[in-house]
């Protein structure tokens, strides 16, 4: 028999992490289901490296739409030891663990088949792992004392300082050039994804648009390709994370397409250099890194309004910013940039990361650029703080039943199905 296993877990307080836990450069199609479990079975094969073998029971969620996702792949890749070790995958949709609808049980196994060493553990978003309430596994210090957006306003406000200089005065000297990597990488799945045609993998057989979307709207005037234009690269990407390709979580996967679509959009359109849109990833990064801090960025617990309604929400505060907005009217981009995706439901055809998560990040990204437009000519004062809209997000995710939250059970997903056995 194989020796137990016990980890303790590390207690978060009330700072928030490093934007480098929330801009993760990695394989899609999904940061939930497939980054995290992939961490979390790394970590217990190398762990438990006398095992012969590894049996892992996912539920809820994992279970439900992890076919589609790959979920399964991804752990046995993480586990087999080039093939070498058998896995085995215990597929549980109907049971949901009392912390996250992402639960899964890693078990090692002797020789025999005898159990040993067992570990349970949450994917709780953005590629974040975790054992329970207040843990987030493997990643780095708590370094940031204000975690609400108003705090930040004010701290900008009495000091004079926009958003990426709060971020400069918590962060590491070497976070400029971590989003510098984050750039060079959100560039490239771009050009990835402008330069591919045909279709995507999986059973719905979806073809790639990015590439016509970006020759059609060349060929209109200057003014009207700015939609057509940001819709081909958040297309780009997100079909690229859709096949599994390397992209940037911003906040996540099944999001990633929003943020870089914006910025390569007006990078492009208005010169602006590198240092100017990696100021605006670090303002982008706040908004998200508070929503991931006092909600959540889970499909699979808040619905989409957890990805998407927060990839545009960075999104918006970004290009805000970049146009001069004040902190109080990036903070209004932001809030209507989540605002108006509450209440978004994760309904995944055939539990793939492709309909309807492709049109949305497009969608989203030509919102943000709206949200922009819309705080730019406000005075940046408004009734409903990003703060409480947040909270409401968090409110309404946890409302809306189960079978609308990345199940594959309601919605557009209803009776579309990957089999899991």
């Amino acid at each position: 028999m194989l020796s137990s296993d016990s980890h303790s877990a590390s207690v978060s307080g009330n700072k928030v992490k490093s934007l480098k836990e929330l801009y993760k450069i990695g394989r899609g199609p999904s940061s939930s289901h497939t980054m995290g479990p992939s961490k979390a079975a790394t970590m217990f094969s190398h762990r438990h490296p006398e095992a012969d073998a590894f049996e892992v029971t996912l539920y809820g969620s994992l279970a439900a739409t992890g076919k589609g996702h790959l979920t399964d792949v991804a752990i046995i890749d993480a586990l087999s030891d080039g093939g070498r070790k058998r896995v085995d995958i215990v597929w549980e949709p109907d049971i949901f663990l009392p912390y996250h609808p992402n639960g899964m049980k890693f078990t090692a196994k002797d020789s025999e088949g005898n159990s040993g060493a067992e570990w349970t553990v949450y994917s709780i978003g953005g590629g974040t792992i975790s054992e329970g309430p207040g843990s987030a596994i493997g990643e780095g210090p708590e370094i940031y004392d204000l975690n609400t957006i108003a705090d930040i306003v004010k701290w900008c406000q009495e000091n004079g300082r926009n958003y990426w200089e709060y971020v400069q005065q918590c962060e590491d000297e070497d976070i400029w050039d971590y989003l510098r990597t984050v750039w060079e990488a959100m560039k490239a799945s771009i050009h990835r994804g402008l330069d591919s045609e045909g279709a995507l993998p999986g059973p719905l057989k979806l073809s790639r648009k990015a590439a016509t979307y970006h020759i059609k709207a060349s060929g209109y005037k200057a003014n009207l390709q700015t939609r057509g234009m940001v819709f081909s690269y958040a297309l780009a990407v997100s079909e690229e994370n859709a096949s599994g390709g390397i992209v940037v979580t911003a906040p996540t996967c099944g999001s990633s397409g929003v943020l870089p679509a914006v910025l390569y959009h007006i990078s492009k359109g208005h010169d602006f250099n590198d240092k100017r849109i990696l100021h605006a990833l670090a303002t982008g990064g706040l908004f998200g890194n508070s929503v991931k801090h006092n909600a959540s960025i889970s499909g699979a617990e808040v619905g989409c309004q957890g990805e998407v309604g927060v990839a545009c929400a960075m999104a918006s505060a970004a290009v805000c910013q970049l146009f001069g907005g004040t902190p109080t009217q990036v903070e209004y981009a932001a809030e209507m940039g989540l605002e108006h995706h509450l209440g978004m439901t994760c309904d995944p055809v055939c539990g793939l990361v492709q309909i309807p998560c492709i049109e949305r990040n497009a969608f989203a990204a030509a919102r943000a650029l709206d949200a922009n437009i819309y705080a730019s000519f406000s005075d940046g004062f408004h009734r409903v703080p990003f703060d409480e809209v947040v909270q409401v997000m968090k409110e309404t995710g946890h409302d809306i039943p189960s079978l609308y939250k990345e199940t594959g059970e309601g919605g557009l997903a209803k009776g579309k199905k990957v089999a899991v056995h």
